[in-house]
């Protein structure tokens, strides 16, 4: 043969086949250019200028390692579909005298032009979009972008490497499954029809089996600490026990619809419940597919936006005053001397200061069993479970730091819980009982601790004498790693971002001058790594959610060219025995929506069990806006909907031409 006639056999079997090619190769180019933005975007010297850089970074960074993990994954999976739409036809190449070897040889032409195509059109686009997005993240943030372009080779490089690496994988798949078949597997492939699936009870029980334990671990984890485990062990049974259901439980729904007569026995209804019954069992990983795709978009974005539209809530959870000042001084004098800094420093600057708030506490982690909490410096780590922190604050430095006027008794405490509520009546620590006079609905001291990952309880104490007591005692258990009792000093200020950011620098910069052993915070700067993180974690959750929704959107494409091209021949013979065309449209409609809209159904479930512990989850990074997280999910979920009904209305006409023709 001619040197060129493969090349030119490859070149026309892509134009042939563009129907099914075309969605493959724009997604080859979506998510080439998807990760060289974001590979581009983390190695950008641009970013080091905004605020919040490293964990922008750092986002960036993990966000390109998703996208490619995702791409060897999927191209994979759609490249299935090409090769399964193709079998016939390389059957009958292979019949008509073209060896495998020859097979082999226009399959790497077809490969070679999809990479050299899509790496170019995926790259320019990448490069294109690169400064738009990162003149996004800019915007997100609130930084000023420095103007300039950057095109890195090496990104380029990096981003060439990956997916010739991932198209020459899927070029060596594609020719294991022509080499192992013959030629006439390979022709009967397309069409050979399905044995009758068994409805598979025991399957469909493990599956409902595993998505209620997912369920139970979601609905019923705690403690946050527990709930970052518990997250990846519901993830697991969640996704496991939904391939069980869709491939089990989807048939014996059917085989119910068939049993039904008044509803089976219906023309609209008759050839698609049959026609889905034979061949469920390999839509079924595809209908799972597309319910996981789902739940994670879903999950995903209305997570990382509420996060975002909510930054000013973490931020007043995690510091509440706008200034914090603590002082680790053992000594009054020196606890004095670190006061008196500040308040000189106040008056130097002529700085406004308002809500002023001090008081004395003692913290230390402990575990808990029940109504006791004890130490143990011999602990297991996998006991971290059990840990919690107690904060230990006297009642007369409550009252003036609330502006209460609580009363306690002789072993009375006021208790606040800010994660795992503490459900009993009486407290048990260092051998001594505590009755519990009243549960708190809220402490101000909660900002000091709220970083720590443990939940907390915090104590309120009759008097400083019980205090010192519970303070000799842990360093007898600790030791060296004790803690000490500390002084809290915040305040607030009407000044403006840039003169609080200058006056906390100045702070910093006094008290460490005078060698004073001092932790301190600001609102303001916090609100600049904050931004960073919060707005990475957006950009993330909306960029990766619009990869999984592409995903989705072709994983549905790919399954109703399939299915049309496996029913046309049943629908041209129904046509013949008098279904009219009105008919074949209603049977059609019926078809497509008996499944079509069940993976939806089966995400917003899980999205609503899941609910808890992701509330938790954020909880760990002091996100407590329940009600803004619940309507950012019913928003997401309804804007979801829409365009779930949008590409059904797309796919089904598809669908329609395709059993038509």
């Amino acid at each position: 043969m001619r040197i060129g006639f493969y090349p030119k056999l490859a070149a026309g079997n892509i134009k042939k086949n563009g129907r099914t090619y075309f969605p493959y190769i724009l997604t080859c180019i979506l998510t080439i250019a998807m990760f060289y933005v974001f590979k581009s975007l983390s190695m950008n010297p641009g970013l080091k200028k905004m605020t919040g850089a490293e964990h922008l970074a750092l986002i960036m960074m993990f966000g390109s390692i998703v996208i490619g993990l995702f791409a060897l994954i999927f191209l994979f999976y759609t490249n299935s579909f090409l090769i399964k739409r193709r079998k016939k036809e390389f059957g009958l190449f292979n019949i008509l005298g073209m060896e495998k070897r020859h097979l082999a040889l226009v399959l790497g032409w077809e490969t070679l032009y999809t990479m050299l195509f899509c790496m170019l059109v995926g790259i320019a686009i990448g490069i294109a979009l690169d400064k738009a997005m990162f003149l996004l993240v800019g915007r997100i943030i609130g930084s000023e972008v420095v103007l300039g372009f950057f095109i890195s080779p090496k990104v380029i490089a990096i981003t060439a490497g990956l997916f010739g690496i991932i198209f020459l994988l899927i070029f060596l798949n594609s020719i294991c499954q022509i080499h192992i078949a013959n030629p006439i597997e390979l022709v009967r492939a397309g069409s050979a029809g399905e044995k009758e699936p068994k409805t598979k009870w025991l399957m469909a029980f493990l599956g409902m089996c595993c998505i209620g334990c997912g369920y139970f671990i979601a609905i019923t984890t705690e403690n946050p600490m527990a709930s970052i485990f518990a997250f990846f062990i519901a993830v697991v049974l969640v996704i496991a026990g939904t391939y069980l259901l869709f491939t089990a439980g989807s048939i014996a729904f059917l085989k119910l619809l068939r049993k039904n007569k008044n509803y089976y026995y219906k023309t609209k209804h008759f050839t698609s419940v049959s026609g889905m019954i034979y061949r469920m069992k390999q839509n079924a990983v595809g209908l799972s597919n597309i319910c996981i795709l789902s739940t994670m978009v879903l999950i995903m974005v209305s997570s990382t936006t509420s996060m975002m539209i909510g930054m000013d809530d973490i931020l007043k959870t995690r510091y509440t005053s706008e200034f914090m000042v603590i002082s680790h001084e053992t000594e009054d004098e020196r606890n004095r001397e670190v006061m008196e800094t500040v308040h000189a420093l106040q008056k130097e600057k002529n700085f406004m200061v308002k809500n002023e708030v001090q008081y004395t506490y003692l913290d230390f982690s402990v575990f808990c069993k029940g109504d006791t909490f004890f130490i143990d410096r011999n602990a297991p780590v996998t006991a971290i479970d059990d840990s919690q922190i107690l904060f230990f604050i006297t009642l007369e430095d409550y009252n003036k730091a609330e502006g209460k006027q609580k009363t306690l008794n002789d072993g009375e405490i006021l208790l606040y819980s800010n994660r795992t509520q503490y459900k009993e009546s009486v407290l048990k620590l260092f051998d001594k009982e505590y009755q519990i006079a009243e549960k708190l609905d809220s402490f101000s001291g909660n900002g000091i601790v709220a970083a720590n990952m443990l939940s907390a309880q915090f104590i309120i104490l009759p008097d400083k004498e019980e205090l010192n007591e519970i303070c000799a005692k842990q360093k007898e258990a600790y030791g060296d790693i004790s803690s000490s009792i500390d002084t809290f000093y915040g305040f607030d200020s009407d000044e403006e971002g840039k003169v609080q950011i200058q006056f906390f620098e100045d702070m910093k910069h006094t008290l460490k001058e005078r060698g004073l052993d001092t932790w301190t915070e600001s609102r303001a700067e916090a609100r600049i790594d904050f931004a960073g993180l919060y707005s990475g974690f957006f950009f993330m959750g909306i960029f990766l959610g619009a990869l999984f929704i592409m995903a989705t959107v072709l994983i549905i494409y790919y399954k109703q060219i399939s299915e049309g091209y496996d029913d046309r021949e049943r629908f041209v013979i129904m046509q013949k025995v008098g279904m009219d065309h009105r008919e074949v449209k209603a049977s059609i409609r019926s078809q497509v929506l008996t499944v079509f809209f069940l993976p939806l159904v089966v995400a917003g479930v899980h999205v609503t069990a899941a609910f808890p512990l992701v509330s938790r989850l954020l909880a760990l990074l002091n996100y407590r806006n329940t009600n803004l997280y619940m309507m950012c999910t019913i928003a997401t979920f309804l804007v979801f909907t829409v365009m779930y009904v949008a590409i059904y209305l797309v796919t089904a006409r598809v669908y329609y031409r395709i059993v038509s023709s």
